[in-house]
């Protein structure tokens, strides 16, 4: 044990070094990704097949939105249909009918449990035949609690449905090579200098779930460089879901979309941009010029609209600078938040991560690598799957001044003097993009704030 405390805590390490504990998971069910996909996807339904535990977890952790009326429902798999003696056609038929009398959606999503795969529960083979009977499409994702990372359930639904997109024909890239002088003038509005630039006709479609707002400013931002956005996956509504093939470029959101990156590639031979995450002002930045680079197109104006976003953080910036944070590891952001934090003048002590798909997070590693050599900082370890007792032992040595863990061990740790910040925060706050900045450096000052005015109150008073 010791042993692994000191080689984990070495802070003279100048190029990455990754470590593998094979500890437990302790983190949230995947198919919590009802609670945001059900608010991006408006047309949608999402029909989520097992027990009643899973009805619980639903229950606890989506009861805050129950005046949003959310379109989700459980359908609870008894004794009898575990043990084989009822039909779960007729029952899934059932409740699919209600829900298309009740609400209509333009898509059902059906999302598996532990105990639908468990008891071999064949959803894949129902889902086509009920799906003409019905005649509302049927999507099933097996979002179920053997994943790593809870937000690995997103991942799951978005690579089932990216199956569901319509091929896009070569017919389609002629009609936009004939509009290539309406484009040119486009850009040519944008910014004079690129009138010379070589025209976007190739399709970029953009894939993660981000609030619309975020979504918005994303897409403004690609406009200003001359980039014009084919789709997004998901999209507001399932009709309108992006034309996906070989002639189409997809560029992720989130690190934890690896299993939608592979599906892109393999089976609609869509062709990845491996970028940075637009996670910060630098991410985000960078995340653009490697785009616009894929397109041949100079980027203009991101040095200085990045520096100004700096600028506005100055007092926050302030407040964290010399700082030390530990990531415990949850939610697969992990990597995209440290690089972030390092340029912010914090020091990294540990990323700790679930998971961890080093070819689609290729270019974040190497960003985060090139942030520590240029912050003149050290290069954190990664620890796939880290086991939370050696944690536990490397926390209490280092002492950093905040711990960014799962609800499991937020209270454990503030009650032995840890400042905490829960990860889950992260994954429903807007991080992307270059004015959301200002949201992840919040959640990371407010514990640190609170830390600060509980030192100075004095409670013998």
């Amino acid at each position: 044990m010791s042993q692994s405390i000191v080689s984990s805590t070495n802070l003279e390490t100048k190029s990455l070094v990754f470590e593998c504990e094979t500890g437990n998971y302790h983190t949230f069910c995947p198919i919590s990704c009802v609670s945001w996909l059900y608010q991006k996807i408006e047309d949608s339904f999402f029909l989520v097949i097992g027990t009643k535990t899973c009805g619980y977890f639903l229950q606890n952790a989506l009861g805050v939105m129950i005046f949003a009326e959310p379109r989700y429902a459980m359908a609870e798999l008894e004794e009898s249909d575990i043990s084989a003696q009822l039909n779960d056609y007729k029952e899934l038929k059932r409740l699919c009918l209600q829900i298309k009398q009740d609400r209509n959606p333009s898509v059902i999503v059906w999302i598996g449990t532990c105990t639908t795969e468990i008891i071999k529960m064949d959803l894949e083979g129902m889902a086509p035949r009920l799906e003409r009977e019905i005649e509302i499409p049927i999507v099933v994702a097996r979002a179920n609690g053997l994943d790593y990372a809870f937000t690995q359930g997103e991942d799951t639904v978005l690579s089932a449905m990216a199956q569901r997109c319509p091929e896009f024909s070569s017919n389609e890239l002629s009609n936009e090579e004939n509009n290539v002088i309406v484009s040119q003038s486009k850009i040519a509005n944008i910014k004079e200098n690129l009138s010379n630039q070589k025209a976007q006709v190739t399709p970029l479609v953009l894939f993660g779930s981000v609030p619309n707002t975020v979504a918005t400013e994303l897409n403004l931002e690609l406009n200003r460089q001359g980039i014009d956005i084919s789709g997004w996956l998901p999209s507001q509504h399932y009709v309108n879901l992006p034309a996906l093939g070989k002639n189409v470029y997809v560029c992720g959101i989130n690190p934890f979309l690896s299993r939608t990156a592979t599906t892109l590639m393999r089976r609609r031979k869509c062709q990845l941009i491996g970028a940075p995450f637009p996670i910060g002002p630098d991410g985000t930045r960078a995340w653009i010029e490697k785009i616009c680079s894929v397109f041949n197109i100079e980027p203009q104006g991101l040095e200085e609209r990045e520096q100004k976003i700096w600028q506005s953080l100055e007092n926050d910036l302030q407040l964290i600078c010399g700082k030390s944070v530990f990531f415990m590891g949850d939610n697969l952001l992990e990597v995209s938040l440290a690089r972030f934090l390092i340029r912010c003048g914090m020091i990294v002590y540990e990323i700790g991560i679930p998971y961890m798909d080093r070819r689609f997070q290729a270019s974040e590693l190497e960003f985060l690598e090139k942030t520590c050599l240029e912050m003149n900082v050290p290069i954190p370890r990664i620890i796939e799957k880290p086991d939370n007792y050696y944690q536990i032992q490397r926390i209490r040595e280092l002492q950093p001044d905040l711990v960014i863990t799962g609800m499991a061990h937020a209270n454990p740790l503030e009650a032995r003097g840890i400042t905490t910040k829960w990860s889950v925060e992260f994954t429903f706050s807007q991080i992307h993009g270059f004015s959301n900045a200002r949201q992840i450096l919040d959640l990371v000052t407010r514990p640190l704030k609170r830390q600060k005015t509980l030192k100075n109150f004095n409670f013998t008073k």
